[in-house]
């Protein structure tokens, strides 16, 4: 059984650095897709948005299907649509072709993310102790290669298609392979209700996780979507400068999830999560304020070791509140992802044309604050997972194996 478990905690945390890579390629080669399609700049926006959109679709589905299927099925056979989506993205010749493929991406990404971290979740319970973050360090470091490889197919000018050709041909077989492994672990999935339906009240409890997800995304927007710009037009950088800052809050994204585990398992989620809060508030801050550059990516790194254990933890008490119905929990959750998503860049970007763009990262400051309010929502509920109150380690697998 240790074996197993074993496998299926490798074979997911795979599963993960392949979604990063994905979403990195796709995202960091966003002007090279406008400009192979023509986009324009006024209809940019709609694609971009189509597809968080789409996810949330994606998502909400992945929660009545789980009811019938085991998630490590759906995740099986959503991975490999999403990397071919992102081939066709590639491979398109019209805007009706980019908007079949980002379709695809977008609808697949939401079953996709609720999957992995439906399967995270449940893991986290058999193994006792928290190990959610490590799976999110995964993503991370999927998301500094897939970055990198980007840099290097915008560097040699090649086409998107020669571009994503070789990294999905080289991940799709591995992801499948790897699906073997996946492990259905904890127990089997409940029907949630709403009170509508006559059944508990899950999202009034659920809540105030989805609200720490929002506020999450809405600060990691803000960084991938504004940072270059901040740097550069108000900070002064240079323009080979305004990249730097991006990458050094992935990197410290990744460092913060490989240890963040540890904290977890030492102070407590409630600890961790509000550490990072103060963190990223700070981090916020300092950016706000910074007389220079360089400062301004102190700043940007601090944001990077605040917010990096926010959503796993949201994922995992999640579970933890509903040890039953993990599954269904998960997959509501999973839709704020999308929802901080479209809030946070819209949102910065008509503040800072408003006001100033010092004062817009004043607002992402004070909603990561909100988090430190509902920090409690994390306390462990009939699990423990730090603070010498974890579970036994011999807890049965459950649905286990290869996924089918």
């Amino acid at each position: 059984m240790t074996d197993v478990l074993r496998r299926g905690r490798a074979s997911l945390a795979l599963s993960f650095f392949v979604q990063g890579v994905a979403f990195a390629l796709l995202v960091t080669r966003i002007p090279a897709i406008q400009d192979r399609y023509g986009v324009s700049d006024a209809l940019l926006p709609a694609f971009l948005a189509a597809v968080p959109v789409l996810a949330g679709v994606g998502s909400v589905t992945t929660e009545k299907l789980v009811r019938r299927v085991r998630p490590s099925r759906v995740l099986r056979w959503v991975q490999p649509v999403v990397l071919l989506a992102l081939l066709g993205v590639g491979a398109g010749e019209n805007m009706a072709e980019l908007g079949i493929a980002l379709a695809a991406f977008g609808l697949a990404v939401g079953g996709l993310d609720a999957s992995m971290n439906m399967l995270g979740v449940s893991l986290q319970r058999t193994y006792g102790r928290s190990i959610m973050l490590s799976f999110h360090a995964a993503y991370s470091l999927g998301g500094i290669v897939g970055a990198s490889l980007a840099w290097v197919g915008a560097h040699w000018d090649l086409a998107l298609f020669v571009s994503y050709l070789p990294v999905v041909v080289v991940l799709l077989p591995a992801a499948f392979v790897g699906s073997r492994w996946y492990v259905d672990a904890g127990s089997a999935p409940v029907e949630v209700k709403d009170e509508a339906e006559g059944g508990p009240v899950v999202f009034k409890v659920l809540l105030p996780l989805c609200l720490v997800m929002t506020i999450a995304y809405i600060g990691d927007s803000t960084v991938s979507n504004w940072s270059a710009k901040y740097l550069q037009d108000v900070l002064g950088s240079s323009e080979q400068m305004a990249t730097v800052p991006y990458n050094v809050y992935m990197v410290t994204t990744l460092l913060g999830r490989v240890i963040g585990d540890f904290g977890v398992r030492r102070f407590g989620a409630v600890a961790v999560v509000r550490g990072g809060a103060v963190v990223a508030a700070l981090g916020f801050a300092v950016v706000a304020g910074a007389p220079g550059a360089w400062v301004g990516m102190l700043g940007f790194t601090l944001l990077g070791v605040g917010l990096c254990v926010l959503v796993p933890q949201t994922f995992a008490a999640a579970g933890r509140l509903f040890p039953g119905a993990s599954d269904a929990a998960v997959a509501r959750l999973n839709v704020f992802n999308y929802v901080g998503f479209l809030i946070g860049s819209p949102l910065v970007g008509a503040l800072g044309d408003a006001w100033t763009y010092r004062g817009a990262m004043l607002v992402p400051m004070v909603l990561v604050l909100v988090t430190l309010v509902y920090a409690r929502s994390f306390a462990a509920q009939p699990d423990r997972y730090g603070g010498g109150h974890e579970r036994p380690s011999t807890a049965d697998v459950g649905r286990g194996g290869n996924g089918l």
